[in-house]
């Protein structure tokens, strides 16, 4: 009996089409260590000695690799064969959801393009080298994290993990897939909401569609909202589309429309969410009111997949146990998310900070930028239109010799792009440019912590890292946390309610973000274990975590 595919659902769910095939499971693979295989030819082999399962990382146990050393150079090699009907027409167009880090990709022997970025989403339309039947796909990612050019994240750069470090991930970490499009076809769309006019400005990239007119059709619960028809001109199709309805999206309401758009023969189904943000007078305000931000520090990590989710239950189980404690959304750490994560959090009305993974990066060296702002752009372009994302944080706890003129370019590219959230520069220490200032502070005595807010700190605002109480029920030799341990769970729960309510209670703090929601290898200061068992019982943090801070109404 054929196993089941490995993470079978539809990896991009802002953007979905019919015709797709997922390539997740068995491929050929091969660890290149001299990063020779180019030389030698081998996007031209008949078979590799080796069998990985996509998506999953060479060093994860559901790879079937389990190889935790470092590999410069790893090799992917899988025949496929096309749907009769894909052949008679059209482009096909081949998707990659993220590979670390330099990844070029062969067709039949042909190289159909690059892609430098370990965390971001990229395509090529490999029509041209199809042959339709038995079709040779290979791929190959270079990964050098030690060469400090490349942003890692919390990938370790030495053999062991270790403190706040861990097991590296190298080459493909999300699905790959296929899909099928005509010759007319949307290739990116780009959704902004605005609350008060009751209507959503809709921006969509076409490919060969110069005149044709692209409709568009907003649902609420499958009742028609509104409709509209854009002309392309050039490549942009651009206009704005009234509804008869307006329901806010935010925590507690998550109201999604669905949005249906049609090119010619291309169809795509979309949602959005209505929904307004803003900072200002020291106050973070959805929808016009203010609202508190209860975040969770989420690494994005998993005992047996590491960057990857075994299964769609479990991105949609990591929301649910933040919630479970009375947070109302994550920073996602040093991390880009998948898109099915940030579906989840769109339909679940849960606010997230999107942030790359810029450790390993030597930000006082020009040429790390080379490797930084490309994806960090592409980032921002892919999930601009997820109503869950309510502000941007590319940096976390830089060096205090980063060029603060590439960092000021970094606020001004990325307002370029997306000019409706609000924008940290650096998260923690050291700030060039951001729309508000933020702090990390691992104080572990709820007197001291609470005094400082109302003296030497009441200039932050949001502090986006603190706690990180440790607390290890195994009681590992290896652990590793923040301060000194608790003795007994009783101490933690206070320590943890004197900490919390020392921010709650403050009219000057605006949000919080408290480290973290699970365990990651040997860091030990989740409230979950890294198998995802709570520590604590859930209803007592919710109760601490959610009561009404001093800034809501």
């Amino acid at each position: 009996m054929e196993k089941a595919i490995p993470r079978p659902e539809y990896p991009r769910p802002q953007m979905v089409r019919s015709q797709w095939m997922n390539l997740n499971g068995p491929w050929e693979f091969e660890m290149d260590f001299g990063s020779s295989g180019r030389q030698r030819r081998w996007f031209e082999s008949a078979s590799f000695t080796k069998k990985i399962v996509v998506p999953f990382c060479p060093e994860s146990r559901l790879s079937g690799i389990g190889y935790t050393d470092f590999m410069p150079t790893v090799w992917y090699r899988r025949e496929v064969s096309l749907p009769e009907q894909w052949r008679e027409g059209g482009r096909v167009l081949l998707h990659i959801g993220a590979c670390d880090y330099h990844t070029e990709v062969w067709v039949n022997g042909q190289s159909v393009g690059t892609h430098s970025g370990g965390y971001v989403s990229f395509s090529f339309d490999i029509t041209d080298q199809l042959k339709g039947r038995d079709d040779v796909l290979v791929i190959c990612a270079d990964d050098h994290p030690r060469s400090r050019q490349q942003p890692a994240g919390k990938q370790s750069l030495s053999y062991y993990s270790e403190g706040c470090f861990y097991t590296r991930t190298t080459g493909i970490w999300q699905t790959v897939w296929l899909e099928w499009v005509p010759d007319t076809y949307i290739r990116a769309i780009r959704l902004t909401p605005d609350l008060e006019a009751g209507c959503l400005y809709m921006e969509a990239e076409c490919a060969s569609a110069h005149g044709r007119v692209l409709k568009a059709e907003a649902f609420l619960q499958g009742k028609p909202m509104g409709k509209t028809e854009l002309t392309v001109v050039g490549t942009q199709a651009k206009g704005r589309l009234e509804l008869a309805k307006v329901l806010p999206w935010g925590p507690g309401s998550p109201t999604l429309y669905d949005l249906c758009l049609e090119l010619g023969e291309d169809r795509v189904e979309s949602y959005f969410g209505m929904r307004s943000i803003a900072y200002h007078d020291r106050k973070f305000y959805l929808n016009g009111k203010p609202v508190f931000q209860r975040l969770v520090l989420d690494q994005g990590f998993y005992p047996d997949g590491i960057y990857t989710a075994p299964d769609e239950e479990e991105l949609v189980g990591d929301i649910r146990r933040s919630m479970d404690m009375g947070f109302n959304g994550a920073r996602l750490h040093e991390k880009i998310f998948e898109p099915r994560f940030l579906y989840h959090c769109d339909r679940m009305g849960y606010l997230v900070w999107g942030e790359h993974g810029n450790w390993g990066l030597d930000l006082s060296r020009p040429e790390a930028w080379r490797g930084f702002l490309p994806e960090w752009l592409e980032t921002v372009r892919r999930d601009y239109s997820h109503p869950s994302i309510v502000g941007w944080c590319p940096l976390n706890e830089t060096q205090g010799d980063q060029d603060p003129q590439l960092v000021n370019m970094l606020y001004e590219m990325t307002k370029a792009v997306d000019s409706t959230r609000p924008f940290i520069d650096a998260s923690g220490w050291t700030h060039v440019r951001s729309d508000l200032w933020d702090c990390h502070d691992y104080d572990q005595n709820p007197e001291t912590f609470r005094e400082r807010y109302r003296t030497e700190r009441a200039d932050c605002p949001f502090v986006s890292e603190y706690g990180g109480i440790w607390w290890d029920p195994e009681q590992s030799e290896n652990g590793w946390g923040y301060g000194d341990r608790p003795r007994t769970e009783e101490e933690f729960i206070e320590r943890y309610r004197g900490l919390t309510e020392a921010l709650l209670d403050n009219e000057g703090i605006t949000g919080f973000c408290y480290t973290q929601l699970t365990d990651v290898e040997q860091e030990v200061n989740g409230l979950y274990t890294y198998d995802r068992r709570p520590k604590f019982d859930p209803a007592v943090l919710r109760a601490i975590t959610s009561r009404k801070a001093a800034i809501e109404e």
